[in-house]
């Protein structure tokens, strides 16, 4: 992590993750073959209706194709580059597949250029290696999981988190998440050893709302601060209390402050071993 002097009210207390330590090129000039371009949505959607709020501007991005079904099984490949990605939290790698073909993947923790890896059921259970879960050890530690089995990665995407494999049960496997909480997902799905690049990327402060434009991000507006047509808490003379038991989104429906906002019915409630245990046992709190 890199930090700096003072000079002005916005570089104190910025942070930025020294790349250079970690990425083969800071140049930034991804392979060609596999990006593509398109205009950002602003948080609108087709009807030009605003549907994410707070996000529109920031700096025109490339958008890296990277491969999270990883189809090509039993195929040897070395890494290229690692790469960073606009789009994404951890680094990507450029990796050559033995056949002559180039994909990029997300990267794990401590990989370099010059790495292999394979993806393989009888892959040995290194970093990098990607197998099914029924023959990754208990107490591995994954990443890019798969729900369905041959459906892509949807677990453990961004930089730093990861799945612990705790137990295998018959045709499930056992995974507790970054939430805490412990799940069935089906023992003949993949996962990637390892745990996902960038750790550091929560440790980062922005210093000055410029950078968070950046990326995308305009200002947000307190509800309290709103019009009573425009939020559940706007209106009133002077600073009015919440006027609601629980709190709610612009939309009116609960939210946070502990509350649960789970579907009672979802289908993956079976799934569920055990219910994740908010507050500072989950992993990434900042206490």
């Amino acid at each position: 992590m890199k930090k700096y002097k003072p000079t002005s009210a916005g570089r104190r207390g910025m942070t930025v993750i020294s790349y250079g330590e970690y990425l083969t090129s800071t140049k930034n000039t991804p392979w060609k073959p596999l990006t593509k371009g398109g205009r950002s949505t602003g948080g609108r959607n087709s009807a030009g209706r605003r549907t994410n709020f707070y996000r529109g501007g920031g700096n025109k991005r490339t958008y890296r194709n990277v491969d999270f079904v990883y189809d090509k099984k039993d195929v040897p490949a070395k890494v290229e580059t690692v790469e960073y990605d606009p789009f994404r939290s951890g680094f990507i790698a450029r990796v050559l597949f033995k056949d002559g073909e180039r994909r990029y993947v997300l990267a794990p923790k401590g990989w370099k250029q010059g790495d292999e890896f394979v993806v393989s059921e009888s892959a040995k259970a290194k970093t990098g290696n990607r197998l099914a879960l029924a023959n990754i050890p208990v107490g591995t530690l994954v990443f890019n999981v798969e729900l369905k089995p041959g459906a892509g990665a949807r677990l453990a995407r961004s930089a730093g988190s990861y799945v612990e494999v705790v137990a295998q049960d018959g045709a499930y496997t056992l995974l507790k998440m970054p939430s805490t909480e412990i799940r069935r997902v089906p023992a003949t799905c993949w996962a990637t050893v390892g745990t996902v690049s960038n750790e550091e990327y929560r440790l980062v402060s922005l210093g000055k709302a410029g950078r968070a434009r950046y990326r995308g991000l305009r200002p947000k507006t307190r509800g309290s601060a709103r019009n009573a047509v425009d939020h559940p808490y706007g209106g009133g003379e002077g600073r009015a209390p919440r006027g609601h038991k629980r709190a709610r989104t612009i939309q009116g429906r609960s939210t946070g402050k502990g509350q649960k906002t789970r579907r009672p019915k979802k289908h993956s409630n079976r799934l569920i071993v055990s219910r994740r245990k908010p507050g500072k046992l989950m992993r990434g709190s900042s206490k």
